[in-house]
């Protein structure tokens, strides 16, 4: 199976763009090699900036724009997008619910050997409290390239997430639709639903196989879309199989497994389990094998959901 990082297809994908939009701007913050907004700037030269590591600036500049009416794309890891630059994204682009699309790569666990200062698994959380910002987390190369563009014609402040690390392409891009807020079942199954995004998807569906040879019955749907969340996806999971896992790339505090839990209590009650990063700050190591570590792996899953039957 082909693999490729979601940075990439980011990259790719704001070229793709320009030739439809004459009025993007893409502004980054001197990391434009490692997003992948480079292939933007060789591409579009005269509507590129490199704003300097000024995270908090470049989004205030990216709010400035917006209010001109041009399309405004902000770059920068998500440790400073979403961390560094939180009051200003809060304040300047959220508050007055500017068209600013905040591209935040090299998030999660996986950035790998850059260690637990770079290792953003709070993001999720920070962006999702802010009143009308849209959180996506696209899971392959195919949704990220689908989900840039599709986000580029929805108006509003938007928080789009991508990794670093290659991960397998299991979208087939001539059929694949991306809609924002809609949920997308990967897998039919009555026994358990196990409810992914981003990288872990791929792994909840390799996990849903292995508990298939099992005689378990897994439902895999792909939460692309943190917020608006696709609430009818996740109750019609929750009636028809009485448990959930939810499984991310994120601290399991704020992130999906809440967000999850929080459609789940209100509706239908029943027992969700959380895997994800377990209120713990990450290290440094090869991707793969934190990955591992963190338990954000498809045997980890299986065992897991093996554990939720057996209660």
């Amino acid at each position: 199976m082909e693999k490729k990082a979601t940075r990439e297809s980011y990259g790719e994908a704001l070229v793709e763009l320009a030739q439809k939009r004459p009025d993007l701007i893409v502004l980054d913050a001197d990391l434009a090699a490692a997003t992948k907004t480079g292939i933007y700037k060789k591409a579009c030269p005269d509507r590129f900036f490199d704003c300097g590591i000024q995270e908090a600036d470049m989004m205030g500049v990216a709010a400035g724009i917006a209010t001109t009416g041009k399309l405004v794309f902000a770059s920068s890891f998500a440790m400073f997008a979403a961390g560094r630059a939180f009051e200003v994204v809060r304040n300047s682009i959220g508050y007055p619910h500017l068209n600013v699309k905040i591209g935040a790569t090299h998030a999660g666990i996986s950035v790998g050997e850059d260690g637990a200062t770079h290792q953003c698994n709070e993001d999720i959380s920070l962006m999702r409290t802010i009143p009308g910002m849209t959180v996506i987390n696209p899971a392959d190369h195919v949704e990220a390239k689908a989900a840039v563009l599709a986000m580029a014609d929805y108006e509003g402040p938007t928080y789009l997430r991508f990794g670093r690390l290659a991960v397998p392409v299991f979208n087939d891009a001539a059929t694949y639709k991306f809609e924002v807020g809609k949920g997308i079942q990967l897998k039919d199954g009555n026994d358990v639903a196990i409810i992914a995004t981003g990288l872990m998807v791929n792994e909840a569906m390799e996990a849903s196989k292995a508990l298939a040879e099992q005689g378990i019955s897994a439902r895999v749907i792909n939460i692309h879309t943190i917020k608006p969340i696709d609430r009818d996806i996740i109750i019609r999971a929750a009636k028809e199989t009485g448990k959930i896992v939810t499984v991310e790339e994120h601290s399991v505090i704020g992130g999906l497994g809440s967000a999850v839990s929080e459609v789940v209590t209100e509706t239908v009650p029943v027992p969700v389990v959380k895997i994800g990063v377990q209120d713990v700050f990450g290290h440094s190591g090869p991707a793969a094998a934190l990955l591992k570590e963190f338990g954000l792996c498809a045997d980890n899953i299986v065992k897991v959901t093996k554990q939720v039957l057996g209660k």
